[in-house]
């Protein structure tokens, strides 16, 4: 193993209206209204990525699609159908700032708090409407959860809402993300929250004179300090603990039990990648099962509410029959790799190919812990930590240990010499961790 020289961090997030040149192409993103898609939308989508695209779909970590392998030709195309889905925003600012992501189960778990689709659609609305927001930083985000099992609460955003119980009442939260975690400002009625936190954006935006392209988790003492006084005579202090809040589910993936005869199934794909004919053939039986709505999520998991747990294990069945995730317990779940070569130009690595080959050995060396293969130190696939990360470097893999992408690496090696004795490293990270 050799040390590793430092990482160059590069690239930026593409739209439908500004795709990005990839190693395969044009990549075009889609930011679903409201966390969702219909059967029918899903079905309209797969044919188009193959018909102007090269067939392959990626399931985002920000609860986004993108198309792959577009041509300058085909943009056109691609375009006429996702505005006849009304996907397709007027300008690419506005698209740019409808960045936000709701809680998979929202209007669907009964243990939520509040059914937060409305307030995610007005927030939407605004953010893509408002033009004095357009001047966010790049990738500035937003969160609304409902306050039910399937949290966002390891997810980052910029602000953040959050449905809560307060006595008889439901509010919700108004969350920033700082340094040191989430700072929650207050709290307001349902009927205003979109509206506060667009507020918090804009009070945000007036302190940027002085920390331009910088996103709130950068903000000073001094500076949150600001903008916590900026906000305080807009909302009402209280006490809020999301420990409290809806629970936790046990799994994500396979068939979900919600409670009070509701069920829902969690659809994984591997990496977040589906092709055309999985995705239509998924959705194809979803809608005959009656399934009306499918969620993103950050975890590259698709859901669906069902109406019964068998129909849900049929779903589940079909699902397994083209490739998707559905065992809770498969190892490829810990592990998240980005498209690496030759679809991506920032690095010459077989990153989905040595992540499979590296599921493959978890079970042997009981290695419980996540992995990140990343071809750069961007880390597409994953911002947040994993107890492993393996970050392309020309023709070797740097070595972070409960790290992120970005972190200086303490040593490399090939793939072939990382598998010739894995279970060095995790018996190493096993340790660090116990």
């Amino acid at each position: 193993m050799k040390h590793a020289a430092p990482f160059e961090v590069k690239g930026w997030c593409p739209g439908a209206l500004t795709p990005m040149q990839s190693g395969d192409g044009l990549i075009v993103r889609l930011r679903p209204r409201c966390g969702m898609f219909s059967p029918d939308e899903l079905i309209i989508l797969a044919e188009a990525a193959l018909r102007f695209g090269n067939g392959h779909i990626d399931l985002t970590r920000r609860a986004n699609l993108q198309i792959r392998g577009v041509s300058e030709e085909t943009l056109p195309g691609l375009h006429e159908v996702i505005g006849r889905l009304g996907l397709l925003d007027s300008t690419p600012q506005g698209e740019a700032v409808r960045n936000l992501m709701i809680s998979p189960l929202a209007g669907i778990d009964p243990a939520e708090v509040l059914d937060i689709r409305d307030i995610a659609r007005e927030l939407a609305r605004m953010l893509a409407s408002e033009r004095t927001l357009w001047a966010l930083p790049s990738k500035f985000s937003f969160i609304v959860e409902s306050g039910g099992r399937l949290t966002l609460a390891e997810e980052r955003a910029d602000i953040r809402l959050a449905a809560f119980r307060h006595g008889a009442d439901v509010a919700v939260a108004i969350g920033l993300d700082a340094q040191a975690g989430t700072d929650w400002l207050g709290s307001v009625v349902p009927a205003i929250a979109a509206s506060a936190a667009v507020e918090t954006a804009h009070a945000f935006l007036e302190l940027r004179s002085t920390i331009v392209r910088q996103r709130m988790r950068d903000l000073s003492a001094d500076g949150l300090a600001s903008l916590q006084s900026a906000m305080a005579s807009r909302l009402d202090p209280f006490t809020f603990d999301p420990r409290k809040t809806g629970g936790s589910l046990d799994q994500r993936v396979g068939l979900l039990d919600l409670g009070s005869s509701r069920f829902a199934v969690g659809i994984a794909a591997p990496f977040g990648r589906v092709e055309t004919d999985q995705l239509a053939k998924l959705a194809g039986e979803i809608a005959a099962s009656g399934v009306q709505e499918v969620r993103l999520s950050p975890w590259r998991i698709l859901y669906a509410e069902v109406r019964s747990a068998s129909a849900g294990n049929a779903v589940l069945d079909a699902a397994r029959s083209v490739g998707f995730i559905t065992d809770p317990g498969d190892p490829l779940l810990r592990i998240e790799a980005c498209p690496g070569a030759p679809a991506c130009r920032s690095t010459s690595l077989d990153i989905r190919g040595d992540a499979r080959r590296l599921a493959a050995l978890l079970p042997r060396f009981g290695f419980e812990g996540t992995i990140h293969v990343s071809g750069c130190a961007k880390g597409c696939a994953k911002s947040a930590a994993a107890d492993l990360v393996l970050v392309g470097l020309e023709d070797r893999y740097g070595i972070v240990r409960d790290g992120a992408a970005g972190d200086r690496p303490t040593d490399s090696a090939s793939f072939a010499e990382l598998a010739a004795n894995p279970g060095t490293i995790f018996a190493a990270i096993e340790g660090r961790r116990s």
